[in-house]
């Protein structure tokens, strides 16, 4: 299937009806969700607390027995702690559902031939849909065409460089459908679209998508019960076996040697509460139940109070890096011209881009879209704002995309051509992309080469990724087949490296 975006053609897709129909049989696409906690669920799982049933329990006794008073305090106290921890997870409920609500994607789907917006969890299998920069997949998808395709899959692979993709009529149908790696046909539910668009048909949706078997693994785990709430049940019990035994040897030895059994029986329940320790459930559900008001405060959302001591007890976190202890994007850490001139953005913090890199930056922002997603165009825009003017920032409104070449699998470089409003009979090329393309590109002698390879090797091993950039200038009115074709030349007499690292603040 060709990769040109002018020829996409309009596949007539699924019908409403068949679409209707699947969506019958097969159900919404959307993930397993766990039974929304009402109001009342939550009051039964804090009835099954074993401190707070010991608390309602006391006050019952001391009801019984008249004492009014001790009744009163522990019933109130158990009551305060239910009327927060029901207040604060039935919010927490409300917040967590809306937050679904304003996550569930939409896509852009084509049924019966026209183009149309649904909900994304009304997408079928069998829906041909389409995805254009800054598109969230909806479900997972083979390509069927596509353009310079590529997309960040760090949500199911935790790496944040986005991976390239191409239509499926070029791969082997045997690969395996698995997120991570380039050159793939597969698009997956919940990866984000960084650059170039594409038309693929859906293969599998909610619960069957890769994003979904790794929620229903997550569904299959076993929650262990918090040490503290284990520790409280032992208490309990080993209280009630002591209590019980302590009351029934009084109720026997006060029934026997005085004979009144009714005052023996009331006696053995007043030494059994006496041995409960009433101020201990009280303080440990109360505090409960203002720890997790508290971090709620902190816009922090607990659903269950019990997390609050599972939080506090901790003593190892273990966390994913991407978008964790990284803030998943990327920065331009480091500029190189070859005659060994080195400027560092994030070292010089104030001090102005000499005048010899700013056509290295500007050839960089006009081999990126206008509206990057991708991290390292990202990483282009945000040194541009910070070094160069608004004049001499391109592209301006003077400036006008007229051509793009995207990235293939032989070429791992992109180019993109523009026309000038000051020079309309000259069209201006722009490139960036693996150094060794680049230096293809360029067509840069052996000693070249070998000079870029040594900076590469270099700058590849303190972890950070590496571009090249170059110019051409185009004079002809039909563009070449292949990139190959334009006579690029070297910034500052070579081929730019680039090199660019994560920002990872820590928390």
């Amino acid at each position: 299937m060709s990769n040109d975006p002018s020829s996409f053609a309009l596949s007539r897709g699924l019908s409403e009806a068949d679409a209707r129909a699947r969506l019958k049989a097969e159900g919404y696409n959307e993930l397993p969700r766990p039974d929304r906690r009402t109001p009342l669920h939550i009051i039964l799982e804090v009835l099954r607390e074993p401190m707070l049933a010991l608390l309602i329990g006391g006050g019952v006794i001391y009801l019984i027995l008249g004492d009014l008073k001790e009744a009163l305090i522990l019933l109130a106290f158990a009551t305060l702690s239910i009327v927060i921890t029901v207040v604060q997870e039935t919010r927490t409920e409300r917040v967590l559902e809306a937050l679904r609500d304003l996550t569930s994607p939409r896509a852009l789907v084509i049924r019966d031939g026209a183009r149309k917006r649904i909900a994304g969890r009304e997408v079928v299998r069998g829906d041909v849909v389409v995805l254009a920069e800054g598109d969230r997949v909806p479900a997972d998808a083979v390509l069927i065409q596509s353009h310079d395709l590529q997309t960040d899959e760090s949500l199911l692979t935790g790496e944040s460089i986005p991976v390239r993709k191409i239509a499926g009529s070029n791969v082997d149908s045997s690969i395996a459908r698995r997120p991570g790696g380039d050159d793939l046909p597969y698009v997956f539910s919940g990866s984000l679209i960084v650059r170039g668009r594409g038309i693929g048909e859906v293969i599998a949706t909610g619960a069957l998508s890769e994003i979904g078997k790794i929620g229903q693994s997550l569904s299959a785990l076993e929650t262990e019960q918090p040490r503290l709430q284990a520790q409280t049940r032992r208490l309990v019990g080993v209280f009630a076996v002591a209590g019980g035994a302590v009351s029934i040897l009084a109720v026997l030895l006060y029934g026997t040697l005085r004979g009144g059994w009714l005052d023996a029986v009331l006696a053995g329940i007043a030494l059994g509460m006496s041995m409960l320790p009433e101020e201990l459930p009280v303080v440990l559900t109360v505090f409960m139940a203002m720890g997790a008001w508290r971090i709620s405060r902190a816009r922090v959302l607990t659903r269950r109070a019990a997390a609050i001591e599972a939080l506090g007890s901790a003593t190892v976190l273990c966390t994913d890096k991407t978008g964790t202890l990284t803030e998943n994007r990327m920065s331009v850490v480091e500029l190189s011209l070859k005659n060994g001139e080195i400027f560092r953005p994030r070292k010089a913090s104030g001090e102005k881009m000499p005048e010899d890199f700013h056509g290295l930056v500007r050839f960089g922002l006009l081999a990126s879209e206008r509206e990057p997603f991708d991290p390292m165009e990202r990483a282009f825009h945000d040194l541009a704002r910070e070094q160069l003017g608004e004049t001499e920032r391109p592209p301006g409104p003077q400036w006008k995309l007229v051509h793009t070449y995207g990235l293939r699998p032989g070429l791992l470089a992109m180019s993109q051509v523009w026309q000038s409003t000051d020079a309309r009979q000259e069209f201006v090329i722009a490139a960036k992309g693996a150094p060794e393309a680049i230096a293809d590109l360029c067509h840069l002698s052996a000693s070249d080469v070998a000079a870029l390879t040594r900076s590469m090797d270099a700058m590849a091993a303190e972890g950070l990724r590496v571009l090249g950039v170059a110019r051409a200038s185009f004079a002809g009115q039909t563009w070449p087949d292949s990139q190959h074709n334009f006579s690029f030349k070297f910034l500052s007499s070579s081929v730019l490296p680039i090199r660019c690292g994560r920002v990872c603040p820590m928390p």
